[in-house]
């Protein structure tokens, strides 16, 4: 009996009135928020497996926009379904073999083009929750192209070649995450000072499940609040460090 892993409660959302609006580049379409004032630095914002219309996503959007980046978030699933909290665990790693986080290197590119000749971006970071989290640590592996990246609660598969990251990296952890184990966030670490050449940053907040970073103010319990701003600060201050 695998654990459900990706759970957050998803049933009772409040719903969301996007700032932004949709665009389609080339064969994706996505979700894009702009900050009031011209910006030359963008975020890219990977979604989890409930995919880019999640509204819970689409807040964290908006809300990097409001600190003066051009913020999007493309259809990583390419139009195929999203994983929704209906479907049955005993189908999840089926559904995970055709929506494999570290096969997104030709959509991160088909987006760092649009930012660069249609949006005029010269710095480009990336964030990414939970699936978007392991895309995101593939993708510092390997492009050059993103200046800093912010892996939050992305399930860490222990490979030699996962620790050479390429720009600045910070990994965000919940302590009670019963999909990633303090043991595995360990040896991250341990890999890391031993391989990395950048600077990097590991951090778990106290108690906090899988998912706890990306919900919205009305959907937070009062104990979790502190630490849900402090994540989202902390990637925020990392973005403006080297974005």
């Amino acid at each position: 009996q695998m654990a459900d892993p990706f759970l957050y409660n998803t049933g009772d959302r409040s719903p969301y009135g996007c700032l932004g609006h949709e665009v389609q580049i080339e064969y994706l379409k996505a979700y894009v928020c702009r900050p009031s004032y011209f910006t030359d630095k963008a975020v890219i914002v990977v979604h989890d497996v409930f995919g880019w219309r999640f509204p819970d996503i689409r807040y964290i959007v908006d809300l990097i926009a409001g600190h003066g980046y051009i913020t999007i978030c493309p259809d990583f699933f390419k139009g195929t379904e999203p994983w929704k909290s209906t479907d049955h665990w005993a189908d999840f790693r089926d559904w995970m073999k055709h929506h494999d986080p570290t096969k997104v290197d030709k959509e991160a590119d088909v987006v760092l083009k649009y930012l660069k000749e249609q949006c005029g971006a010269k710095k480009i970071g990336i964030a990414g929750f939970s699936w978007g989290g392991m895309a995101v640590h593939h993708l510092m592996l390997k492009n050059p192209q993103l200046t800093a990246g912010v892996s939050l609660y992305g399930i860490i598969r222990d490979s030699e070649e996962r620790y050479n990251l390429l720009n600045p990296t910070f990994f965000i952890f919940g302590e009670k995450d019963h999909t990633i184990s303090l043991d595995q966030i360990f040896l991250l670490e341990e890999k890391l000072k031993q391989y990395c050449k950048v600077p990097y940053k590991i951090k778990v907040y106290p108690g906090q499940v899988h998912g706890f970073a990306q919900l919205k103010p009305e959907d937070m319990k009062p104990d979790d609040k502190p630490y849900i701003e402090e994540a989202r600060k902390d990637m925020i201050d990392w973005i403006k460090m080297f974005v």
